[in-house]
């Protein structure tokens, strides 16, 4: 809002000033300025609030070190994270563009859903909270919903750089004699690690025919549907000890913010050799917001936790990860930059199936790991939860690393 206010005093009255609201990098530093001070000033006035409601986690006894003194910490606290997103991304990105749009919807969907889960379990006294099945429909109408708009909106498309520079001129020489080719409506995505790492959606079904190519969204939006659940599930497992899912969140997000600033850059898109996606770069808004939420949501959430996230913040946080992967076309590279989020739900899969499996061949079912999602293996161990969490940031951080350097490594 404030970017149309601002725009508006530029254009009638020349306001000094007001045209720092044109650059993407100013509002960018402003939504993740404002997004930390909501989280961590009214953060405590909410945690406050949700413990006089006696609004606290119920807690079972799963033998795990130090577990049973986190009974009635507040939780729900996902909602800090949603009000402290939502409030910058208001006040500081163009809300007509679909991007933005689209990951509003998906922080309201997806926190409406975990909140309905943590209402379940807080205020029913039902310790399963919301049935299962029901979240996965939740969670597959939020893929329909993101996968409907990615193939069918007329503003997702992607452009390709035309340039005849010397690949020796430096990024600023260039930045003059950029040009680009029209904009075209595909289901592209980048493959990592790989040489002309450009891969359509369409071309697993035009093989049969190539006039199948109008059906890709047969394939598409099933893909999406499964990344954004898969994600969402996968957030959900991480946040099981104080500061692993928010700190965790974190890295992934500011990573995915430098793909949507790059690959909505004409200029940059161009220099690295990457797919160049009009609008993206607005993302770049929500990211920072985000980012600076789940920053100032962890003032409260390290060890000893003040508030838990909740279902409302878990789900959420995966849901918009989702997204953005998806958004910036580097879907392909969840397994990676997702690292975290997969190995928690892998442990929990082997585990559930390995005991199954022993269970009809033996008679006895057996365990893989002493507990899961991995992370309470290694409590299990003996290892401090705090120790476990930092060591599973700096996995993050590497996994980050290596997820960035898919722009060059190919």
């Amino acid at each position: 809002m404030l970017y149309y206010l601002f725009k508006f005093l530029e254009e009638q009255y020349q306001l000094p000033g007001a045209q720092l609201f044109d650059f993407l990098s100013f509002r960018s530093a402003m939504a993740i300025i404002l997004s930390l001070g909501i989280s961590t000033i009214y953060g405590k006035r909410i945690i406050n609030y949700l413990r006089a409601k006696q609004i606290g986690e119920s807690v079972r006894d799963l033998g795990l070190k130090g577990q049973t003194e986190k009974a009635g910490t507040p939780t729900m606290g996902g909602v800090i994270i949603i009000i402290a997103t939502l409030i910058p991304v208001l006040l500081f990105a163009k809300l007509e563009n679909i991007y933005v749009i689209l990951l509003i919807v998906t922080t309201l969907w997806m926190g409406a859903i975990g909140f309905l889960d943590d209402y379940i379990k807080t205020f029913k006294k039902d310790k399963e909270g919301l049935k299962g099945i029901f979240k996965v429909i939740g969670q597959i109408g939020l893929g329909l919903i993101v996968g409907c708009t990615m193939y069918f909106h007329p503003q997702i498309t992607t452009k390709e750089v035309v340039t005849e520079t010397n690949p020796t001129e430096n990024v600023i020489a260039r930045a003059e004699v950029v040009d680009m080719g029209p904009e075209v409506k595909d289901t592209t995505t980048t493959i990592p690690f790989v040489k002309n790492n450009e891969f359509e959606y369409s071309s697993l079904i035009s093989w049969i025919n190539p006039s199948l190519v109008n059906y890709a969204w047969l394939i598409f939006i099933p893909i999406v549907i499964f990344i954004v659940t898969a994600v969402s599930n996968g957030a959900n497992l991480t946040d099981g000890i104080d500061g692993l899912a928010a700190g965790s969140s974190a890295i992934i997000v500011l990573t995915l913010g430098l793909f949507a600033w790059v690959s909505g850059n004409i200029i940059f898109s161009d220099y690295l050799n990457i797919m160049y996606i009009p609008r993206s770069g607005e993302m770049t808004i929500f990211i920072t917001a985000f980012a600076g939420a789940l920053v100032g949501f962890l003032w409260y959430n390290t060890y000893p936790a003040q508030v838990f996230m909740g279902d409302t913040g878990s789900l959420t946080i995966g849901g918009i990860i989702a997204v953005l992967a998806i958004a910036t076309r580097k879907e392909l590279l969840i397994p990676v930059l997702c690292g975290i989020f997969l190995i928690e739900n892998l442990s929990v899969v082997m585990q559930v199936g390995w005991f199954k499996f022993t269970r009809m061949k033996y008679g006895e079912g057996r365990r893989i790991f002493l507990m899961s999602p991995l992370h309470h293996h290694y409590q299990k161990k003996g290892k401090h939860e705090s120790k476990i969490v930092v060591r599973f940031w700096i996995i993050g951080i590497f996994l980050a690393i290596l997820s960035i350097i898919t722009l060059k490594v190919r």
